[in-house]
């Protein structure tokens, strides 16, 4: 008879098989071709508005810069530096390849879903802005009942991708290298995140706008410093990286091999983990944003895909890479995974690398829990209205303190299922929607095009 955790894993197969990979890498592709590849031709436009200034006409509740910075911080969590290590360890290097093609697709999944969350958005009771996917898909299709279903999901992941998760990861790392008790960290964690949320969204735009650009950087330069002192291997782990994405690799040493099959589906998964295309959840930060245009907002958030993928996952990778510690056991003979992979990677090129991914972990993790909890607030807000949102703040810092003792498998298989939920009736609402953001695109490149945007 299967177990609990048996159950879930056969479920979060289900939720994550093939038909599934073909909606969002279809959906991906479609919009990509009618917005005649958005992501290439004005990725840099989206990069320089990310430091504008909001018109004066503009409406909503936090800057362009915080509003990206909110969606950064819930997609550069774990994912970043757990989620590619669990995608390595499994799936093999190939999963990065597989990483790199979701996220350039993703990017113009990422754009039409902040366009839709602005085009879509409306003031609450309370003067704040609502809106993603739960008001696209109701006022945009008038399909209240998938709207419902949407934001049920949403509720559930904001507990498990955007809590369990990263509490439990940021545990692991510490407790490997300062042997603190979980409980402990877990208390610690949820009294930051009661600092911080109760506040809402202002506060939370606020120290996403500090705290995301100096963890990024730190990783990032932390990560270029290893990977400079193996440069000369770069040649063969690109080799190695391209021809397990299309063939597997095989086993060696505790790595059991891995079918392409399974880098395919690690690597999406991971991915969209990572970068949030296609789940649509974070279009609800782009929805608070103080913007004049769908579109200009939606080309800000879409170079969100752009760092946290094929910047801070590709670092995460080509380090672990390198380090050719893959398939190799801790000291009670269980093959490394997550983030004792990832930190035994760091600490094997570099003296005290151990401490970057500690504190990045605890960084990423942190910013992603309070990112997410706006973003479980607003679903939950649309379930059961605007008196709903305190006792959500409240219920989802108490539940930090669990995710600081749950079995990490259990977590993260929970997690992507969640995630996987989510994503069916979003990528179904922005194929249908996609006439709507392609006029809407028209109408903005019109006027970048004239001078007036």
């Amino acid at each position: 008879m299967m177990n609990i955790e048996e159950i879930l894993v056969q479920i979060k197969d289900w939720v994550w098989s093939l038909p599934l990979l073909i909606l969002l890498f279809g959906t991906g592709f479609y919009l990509t071709f009618i917005l005649k590849g958005i992501q290439f031709r004005y990725l840099f436009f989206g990069i320089k508005e990310v430091l504008s200034k909001s018109s004066k006409r503009s409406q909503g509740d936090i800057s362009h810069f915080e509003a990206l910075m909110t969606s950064l911080a819930g997609a550069i969590g774990t994912g970043s530096i757990v989620g590619v290590a669990t995608a390595i360890a499994i799936g093999g290097l190939g999963s990065l390849f597989w990483m790199w093609v979701t996220a350039i697709v993703g990017m113009a999944t990422k754009y039409s879903e902040s366009l839709l969350a602005v085009e879509y958005r409306e003031l609450d009771k309370r003067g704040e802005m609502i809106g993603g996917p739960m008001e696209y898909i109701e006022r945009g299709l008038g399909w209240k009942w998938m709207a419902v279903l949407f934001s049920i999901f949403g509720v559930i992941a904001a507990f498990g991708t955007g809590n369990l998760v990263q509490v439990n990861s940021i545990v692991e790392s510490v407790n490997m290298i300062w042997d603190i008790h979980p409980v402990v960290v877990g208390i610690a964690i949820a009294v930051l995140t009661a600092l911080v949320i109760l506040g809402g969204v202002k506060s939370i735009g606020h120290v996403s706008g500090i705290l995301v650009p100096v963890m990024a950087i730190f990783y990032v330069v932390g990560g270029l410093i290893v990977v400079g002192l193996q440069y000369e291997k770069i040649p063969a782990v690109l080799s190695l990286i391209f021809k397990s994405a299309f063939s597997g690799q095989a086993a060696f040493g505790g790595f059991a091999g891995a079918t392409t099959m399974m880098a395919i589906q690690l690597g999406v998964t991971r991915s969209i983990f990572s970068n949030e295309a296609g789940l649509g959840i974070s279009s609800i930060a782009a929805a608070a944003a103080k913007t004049d245009y769908p579109a200009r907002q939606a080309l800000i958030t879409m170079v969100g895909a752009l760092i946290s993928t094929l910047i801070v996952c590709t670092i995460t990778g080509f380090v672990i890479a390198l380090s050719g510690v893959q398939g190799l056991a801790d000291s009670t003979g269980k093959t490394l995974n997550g983030a004792s992979l990832a930190v035994t990677a760091f600490s094997t090129n570099l003296k005290g690398g151990e401490y970057i991914v500690a504190i990045g972990l605890f960084l990423f993790a942190f910013s992603t829990v309070i990112a997410w909890a706006y973003y479980g607030e607003k679903c939950f807000e649309y379930l059961f209205g605007e008196k709903s949102v305190l006792p959500f703040r409240i219920l989802f810092t108490l539940a930090v303190i669990p995710g600081a003792i749950l079995k990490m498998e259990t977590v993260w298989t929970l997690a992507d299922i969640a995630n996987g939920l989510m994503a069916i009736p979003n990528l179904i609402a922005l194929v249908l929607l996609s006439r709507v953001i392609g006029k809407r695109t028209d109408e903005f490149i019109a006027l970048i095009k004239s001078g007036k945007a």
